[in-house]
């Protein structure tokens, strides 16, 4: 008599309802694990731009402005728009020169800059936002119940120094 290997009915059943458990547990988990992800990469896009225009400032010994745009080429709307990265060679306080063009930012991410006006960040040729310019935090949110629980916050002081920082303020 032939002896057949392979999986019983029993046991493949026993098998699914073990994956179906474990999928039904972990797919909140990882959804939560993507907005978290989504929500540190759009942080870090924004804190590294902010880094390249100060080096970029040092490096030309000239103005550079990076700036919100919805357009990709000139200086308005908000980060959740895209921004841009200009140098500024007259000194006019308008990009001359487009280094870097970043787009929109997808995953329903927020910047909020709390009334700090930091929607336009100009660095000197020493990399210094110039006297009387605009210090303060940008806050980066997205769209959970308790938004303030998840940001990420990035600071600017007025030496043109952009790190993370605490406290995020999301609307």
């Amino acid at each position: 008599m032939k002896k057949y290997s392979g999986f019983t009915l029993i046991e493949l059943m026993i098998t699914l309802a073990i994956v179906a458990i474990v999928t039904t547990l972990a797919i909140p988990g990882m959804s939560e694990f993507v907005k978290n992800e989504r929500l540190t990469s759009a942080s870090n896009n924004l804190l590294g731009d902010i880094m390249l225009a100060r080096s970029k400032a040092v490096e030309r010994n000239q103005p550079v402005i990076i700036c919100a745009s919805n357009d990709q080429a000139n200086c308005n709307g908000n980060y959740e728009d895209g921004w841009i990265i200009t140098i500024d060679s007259d000194s006019d306080g308008i990009g001359d020169e487009i280094i870097k063009i970043q787009q929109a930012t997808e995953g329903n991410i927020t910047y909020d800059q709390g009334g700090a006006g930091l929607s336009i960040i100009t660095f000197d040729s020493r990399g210094f936002l110039p006297t009387g310019a605009n210090t303060g935090t940008i806050s980066v949110c997205d769209n959970r119940t308790n938004p303030d629980d998840y940001a990420k916050t990035i600071s600017l002081s007025a030496t043109g120094r952009a790190s993370r920082g605490a406290n995020p303020a999301c609307p």
